[in-house]
């Protein structure tokens, strides 16, 4: 197994190439990292066209959800992306904070700041900024913002407990997030597990759902809420360069599950406005949890 910065050194240096590739070839693999499927779908993204705010050439099709959607974001905040790429989140988000907000967009790697701060040139924005950092590590100050969101990112951190802990820091009281990624249920084969290709492609770096739920709970977050979560299905193209055709076959018979799921949680304290939030097919059918609940 590898050490913590050589899966960082790795993630870095297969999404300083994905940078430059398209967001079709990026759409039809895992997160733009592993060989792409031969059937041209989003395998985890969701569709963005149409959301006000979006810039196409910020879309490197990378993500697994819409969490500026859910996020609650209002004028004047100050909101925070994880994990920014080409700064597709960001340019959302400063649709909804408005010249009076600020947007900062966080990522580790250099070709994709370049990429993002040409993006906010040519859009002329003077208040959205991208740093260069680890999200574990974030080079921003205490009870700095009002909301943070992130796109399928933590799950290509090692210390997912650290970055979560992160965020609390980072967030002001009474302070949100909103944050897409993925999760398991049951264990991922051996060969998929232990494949650098996978881990950055967002698959074997995820953590059981029932995990990731509890880490954000014992972080001491609050009113924790799974605003979302669809199933992700890895194409037999992309299965068959790590698994036997009978590998294939219990996989697809077992119980392992792959999903994409945004997830909601307070830092605790007051704040004047609570966000109105946008409820999803899934909140509407009662599926509002917390780790103790028992409905995740």
């Amino acid at each position: 197994m590898k050490t913590e910065q050589e899966l960082k050194d790795s993630v870095k240096e297969r999404y300083s190439k994905i940078a430059e590739q398209g967001k079709v070839e990026n759409a039809a693999s895992c997160c733009g990292a592993t060989t792409p499927s031969n059937k041209v779908y989003n395998i985890m993204m969701d569709d963005y066209t149409g959301t006000e705010g979006y810039l196409e050439d910020a879309d490197l099709g990378l993500g697994c959800g819409l969490p500026t959607h859910y996020a609650g974001i209002k004028k004047g905040d100050t909101v925070i992306d994880l994990g920014s790429g080409a700064g597709n989140d960001c340019f959302v988000a400063r649709h909804e904070t408005g010249a009076e907000g600020k947007v900062i967009g966080i990522d580790f790697t250099p070709t994709m700041i370049n990429k993002a701060r040409a993006n906010a040139e040519k859009l002329g924005f003077n208040n959205v900024e991208f740093r260069e950092g680890d999200i574990d590590e974030m080079p921003v100050n205490d009870n700095s913002a009002d909301v943070i969101v992130s796109n399928c990112v933590l799950n290509l951190v090692p210390n997912k407990q650290k970055v979560i802990a992160e965020i609390f820091r980072v967030l002001k009281p009474g302070g949100h997030f909103s944050i897409s990624d993925i999760v398991l249920v049951g264990d991922l084969p051996e060969a998929l597990r232990e494949d650098a290709e996978m881990y950055a492609g967002c698959v074997a770096g995820a953590i059981q759902k029932d995990d990731y739920l509890t880490y954000i709970e014992h972080a001491g977050f609050q009113n924790l809420i799974l605003q979302k979560e669809k199933t992700i299905t890895l194409p037999d193209d992309i299965l068959e360069k790590y698994l036997s055709e009978q590998e294939i076959t219990e996989f697809k018979k077992g119980k392992t599950g792959i999903f994409s799921v945004t997830v909601y949680a307070e830092k605790p304290g007051a704040k004047k406005d609570k966000p109105k939030l946008i409820m999803s097919n899934l909140q509407e059918q009662g599926a509002c949890c917390t780790p103790d609940s028992g409905c995740c």
